[in-house]
């Protein structure tokens, strides 16, 4: 041992966390030996908190600021000096250990992966990716310690985030299965979701020594494979509206549909094949001499039902307008 390095290790030290980088949690003090001096002093800043553990205990943990003075059974030169058949090291080991006492503020999270459950109007299975941002501080430093950063002489706000990511995902994937939000009303769910995750999170938090201030779930986005389902089945129920409003029923409507589509390909009506078919079918239930097959009333409700359903065949290109015009005035004739 340099003699200059024996005399530095017996004297009083000054310890202070100076520099303190925002994103770390815990930090332990450098001390080659860890035999910090008896009477040393101990600066506490503002938004700092201090664990002392010595002869392997945590003795105290200090959350107010200010200067304390520290005591140790290592006296300067007299410890080193008994401890010689020791290579002059004392086993009266005192490790300091700096926390941040403020909340880690707007952390990043999201899923990895998506979260699969059944929705709920759907009723089949959809994928899910979701994130968001939380707040955390340390309530209980002494637990935290504890539990958590154990002999690591530093913990920072990405090794908490990994913790977070552990518990956060089964924690929504659970929230998710048992509510089914629908991909219809999850966007208007978000801020009930949110405060459910924090809640199901707190207790095991809790017992960790930490406290969750914040938790938001900010958006979600489903995979294309779900998008493209739930896009089938929205058209459908359009489709299904919109004949509906023109008084047909589905498959009318989807034998007029197939007859406009085959009436816009190069080959016109004149290639369509099976949709002439279809429009034969489609005929039987519309008479062009004015009646109505299925309805033997002929009242002004009807007069109009069959009104749009001919401006219908017209946008088609099924009927000619003149054909329309003619029937039109037939039709208006009975009003």
């Amino acid at each position: 041992m340099a003699l200059g390095n024996f005399f530095k290790k017996q004297l009083k030290t000054v310890i202070e966390w100076t520099n303190q980088e925002p994103n770390v949690l815990f930090y332990e003090f450098p001390s080659p030996t860890s035999e910090i001096k008896n009477a040393s002093k101990l600066i506490i800043n503002p938004g700092q908190g201090c664990i002392l553990v010595y002869k392997g205990e945590v003795i105290d943990v200090i959350i107010k600021s200010g200067i304390y003075e520290l005591s140790t059974s290592n006296h300067p030169f007299i410890t080193n000096l008994v401890k010689i058949l020791q290579s002059f090291e004392s086993e009266n080991k005192m490790h300091v250990y700096f926390f941040r006492l403020a909340s880690l503020v707007d952390q990043k999270w999201g899923t990895a992966a998506p979260i699969k459950y059944i929705d709920s109007v759907y009723q089949f299975p959809i994928e899910l990716g979701a994130y968001g941002t939380y707040s955390i501080k340390i309530e209980h430093a002494g637990l935290f310690f504890k539990e958590i950063v154990g002999a690591n002489s530093i913990y920072t706000a990405k090794d908490l985030n990994k913790l977070m990511m552990s518990r956060i995902i089964p924690t929504i994937s659970s929230q998710l299965a048992t509510e089914s939000y629908s991909y219809q009303n999850i966007d208007s769910q978000l801020i009930k979701l949110s405060q459910q995750i924090k809640d199901n999170l707190q207790v095991p938090f809790t017992k960790l020594g930490l406290v969750l201030d914040d938790f938001q779930v900010e958006a979600t986005s489903f995979n294309q494979e779900t998008l493209d389902r739930i896009n089938r089945i929205a058209d459908s129920r359009t489709d299904a509206l919109a004949a509906k409003e023109v008084g047909l029923n589905y498959v009318e409507h989807e034998k007029l549909k197939a007859l406009r589509d085959a009436a816009q390909n190069d080959g016109g009506l004149a290639g369509a094949g099976l949709q002439i078919g279809a429009g034969v079918e489609l005929a039987k239930s519309f008479d062009l001499n004015g009646n109505n097959t299925t309805s033997t009333e002929n009242n002004s409700e009807e007069i109009i039902k069959q009104l749009k359903q001919l401006k219908e065949l017209a946008d088609a290109g099924i009927l000619t307008q003149e054909e329309f015009t003619a029937k039109k005035a037939q039709l208006l004739e009975k009003l």
